[in-house]
């Protein structure tokens, strides 16, 4: 039996130290280890990483704190549009959508395009039509209304700006997307990812949360990626594969291949953010070039953390 580990992250970003009270930093903390410890469960239990990333990241859209399902942004009229992927790094199977309202758990969507279409990606209505034949439960427009995010939408509309996740009273960042890795017992590894995407978002805007080999990649032969960021810079450099290649055609450890992508490719282009990631054998990352990123990791091992700052 090989040593099993989940790794968590919601969001990376400018994340003031100034501005985070102890309340809501033991909020933050609080909602990261519940979702590593309802993922860590299936893992103990000889669960599937796959099973324990879709568990961990429907905790995570379930939590209000979170720019993804319960907690999702604001578009430029008024709405919720949500994108999430998945990708099992057994078979290489994925699931993806874009773009979806009323979802309630996007994840879990995109694990049913795996699981029960011919396909990889769906978007917009044809996704929610997919979801309504395959009973995935919806919610109203107020189940996603929380007074905070519509806060941010003014703002950022009278700014004529559009805001990744804009923390409504400063200057703060945070790109609010969340996301899971994790590697079973077995040396599967899996990979998930969730997020309401921008503030005042337009013309459909879809960034690299649901994009197979950017936002979310899984390879038993190499790792697991969930990122995090600003999505234009990630969707340019096919961030989450990029890891998975440095990996199998430089032979780097996850680490060496995280650390070049973040620290070096991304920089070069403006992209800030972060990802977590995870290795067949168990190896777990968490790494981000921006100010913070709200993170948690758990092994079988003995290994347990939960961090938001750089340390």
């Amino acid at each position: 039996m090989k040593k099993y580990t989940i790794a968590v992250h919601g969001g990376a970003g400018t994340i003031s130290k100034k501005n985070m009270t102890p309340e809501k930093e033991a909020a933050y903390l609080k909602a990261l280890n519940d979702a590593i410890a309802t993922g860590y469960s299936v893992l103990e239990k000889k669960g599937y990483a796959l099973d324990a990333v879709k568990a961990a990241v429907i905790e995570l859209e379930n939590n209000i704190l979170f720019n993804a399902g319960k907690g999702s942004v604001f578009t430029n009229t008024c709405t919720h549009e949500m994108d999430a992927s998945i990708m099992d790094g057994r078979n290489l199977d994925a699931g993806a959508v874009a773009a979806v309202k009323n979802i309630r758990n996007p994840i879990e969507l995109a694990y049913t395009v795996m699981k029960k279409s011919e396909h990889v990606f769906l978007i917009g209505h044809g996704a929610e039509e997919f979801a309504k034949q395959n009973g995935i439960a919806f919610e109203p427009d107020e189940y996603f209304f929380s007074e905070f995010r519509y806060k941010q939408l003014l703002k950022t509309k009278k700014a004529n700006e559009t805001a990744l996740d804009h923390n409504v009273d400063t200057d703060d960042k945070k790109f609010g997307t969340v996301g899971a890795v994790a590697c079973d017992a077995n040396g599967n590894v899996a990979a998930a990812t969730s997020t309401g995407g921008m503030t005042n978002k337009q013309f459909g805007r879809v960034g690299d949360s649901p994009i197979i080999g950017i936002g979310t990649y899984a390879n038993n032969k190499t790792c697991a990626i969930s990122c995090t960021g600003h999505g234009e810079p990630f969707l340019k450099a096919v961030a989450a594969y990029d890891v998975s290649c440095l990996m199998e055609y430089k032979e780097l450890s996850l680490e060496e291949a995280m650390n070049i992508v973040v620290m070096d490719k991304l920089m070069k282009i403006d992209g800030e953010g972060g990802m977590v990631g995870v290795d067949a054998n168990g190896n777990a990352s968490l790494i981000f070039n921006s100010e913070g990123m709200y993170r948690g990791v758990k092994s079988s091992d003995g290994r347990s953390e939960l961090a938001i700052y750089k340390q």
